[in-house]
């Protein structure tokens, strides 16, 4: 077994990914989760410790962003431990545009360990795994912002390009960008979702305030609200959000995949369907 790999997150939509791609490769990393053995749980550091005994590279996501409040502290006390414990690279996943995530990335840079760090854009699976997965149900979609131009990234191009890199050591003191190949809206994407599954899709565009007013009706956690609305006013906006990178096709030789081709595969798993 290749237990020296960590896979922190390793259940979430990125690490249980990378795990499958690892394991493709004839490679059993150990997952960092809570219901994992041994566990790892962020709010206990005694479990940090036997999670990283003996492992050498890590892939590093932190539940559920960069840019929640204590993120920092976290990576910076996680990169630390790794060192002293002899972990020889990290390969951290980080947000696009996200000031708060940029200030995590230069703890890893400037932590003497070998890095890759690969910053991404919005994921696709959060209209099947996520946040947007419940108004697509519904068919009601109430968004702000419904005209910002994002370059949505599948997921599994994430896992695939961070697959490579932790085992490909020139990628080693370098910035990988995933986004996809084009840059679509709310609209767009609610739009193609429609015509794939053949339902009749309402699409609203809200304003942020009425956005957050009614995540707070529907008695999201605070954190929940407070980082969606941060992801809404200070990242969607940000011009860095709005470039196509062709990292992706750079490390792994072959195009990003595009939403429709998501949203079509997605459809056949019936996921999109509304429950009777």
């Amino acid at each position: 077994m290749n237990s020296n790999i960590l896979v922190l997150g390793g259940t979430g939509k990125t690490g249980s990914r990378l795990v499958k791609h690892l394991q493709n490769k004839g490679i059993e990393p150990r997952i960092g989760s809570r219901n994992a053995t041994p566990s790892f749980d962020w709010n206990d550091k005694d479990t940090w410790v036997k999670s990283l005994q003996a492992v050498e590279r890590m892939y590093l996501t932190f539940y559920p962003d960069l840019a929640v409040p204590g993120a920092k502290e976290a990576i910076e006390s996680l990169t630390y431990l790794a060192k002293e414990l002899g972990v020889k690279k990290i390969v951290l996943l980080s947000g696009k545009g996200e000031t708060e995530a940029e200030a995590c990335e230069k703890i890893i840079v400037n932590s003497g360990v070998n890095y890759t760090i690969v910053r991404a854009s919005w994921f696709n699976q959060n209209w099947s795994e996520s946040f947007f997965l419940d108004p697509i149900l519904t068919g009601e979609v109430a968004l702000p912002m419904a005209d910002v131009l994002i370059p949505f990234v599948d997921a599994d191009d994430i896992a695939q390009v961070a697959a490579t890199v932790l085992l490909d050591d020139t990628y080693n003191g370098e910035i990988v960008e995933v986004t996809g190949p084009e840059l679509i809206t709310f609209k767009d994407i609610v739009k193609t979702i429609s015509t794939v599954t053949n339902r009749n899709l309402n699409f609203y565009d809200i304003s942020l305030e009425q956005y957050v007013d009614g995540m707070r009706e529907m008695e999201l956690p605070d954190d929940v609200v407070w980082l969606m609305e941060y992801l809404f006013s200070h990242v969607l906006n940000n011009p860095e959000n709005q470039n196509i990178s062709h990292d992706i096709e750079s490390v792994l030789g072959r195009k990003a995949k595009t939403f429709l081709k998501f949203a079509q595969e997605i459809h056949k798993t019936g996921v999109w369907s509304p429950k009777k």
